[in-house]
Order: structure tokens, then C-alpha cells, then sequence
């Protein structure tokens, strides 16, 4: 299974569209993503990241739509193990 996150563009380096890359904030959290998928992103906008890779834009409610679902989610601590 696949996980994409949606994350707000904040500043863009690069001319060439295949080597564009983006700084893109995750709720307090900012990384360098990869816009070859989508040459038309800039900043101000929202993506969806994969592995590096800004793969689609969308709208800021839809943004908002899948971050409250993704909050949703429980967290899960996996056991201590055992020990001798």
C-alpha cells in the first residue's frame, strides 16, 4: 500500500522541469520534493508527495479534507519486547 501526503509548496529552485525541486512544509515539518511530475506547481500550492516525488496538486480544502482524515488515524506503539 501507497501513501500519499499532502503538503503546502513554500519556496521553488530550478528553470529545468525535469530538476525543479520544491520546499514543501508538512505541518511543521519541511522537505525538498521533486516537481518533474508536476511542472505547473508553484508556491502557495498544495501536492501530494510520495517518495520524494510531488505526484498530483490539489485545492487546499481537499488538502485539509485528507490531513483531518490522516489525524484520525490512531497511533499505534508496537509492544516492548520481552526480555530475559
Amino acid at each position: 500500500m501507497c501513501l500519499a501526503i499532502p503538503g503546502r509548496i513554500d519556496s521553488v529552485d530550478g528553470d529545468d522541469p525535469l530538476f525543479r525541486q520544491a520546499r514543501v512544509a508538512f505541518g511543521g515539518v519541511t522537505r525538498t520534493v521533486s516537481l518533474a511530475c508536476t511542472p505547473e506547481a508553484g508556491p502557495g500550492d498544495y501536492v501530494l508527495v510520495h517518495a520524494g516525488i510531488a505526484i498530483a496538486t490539489l485545492d487546499e480544502a481537499a488538502a485539509e479534507r485528507t490531513l483531518a482524515a490522516l489525524r484520525e488515524i490512531p497511533a499505534h506503539d508496537p509492544p516492548a519486547p520481552e526480555g530475559p
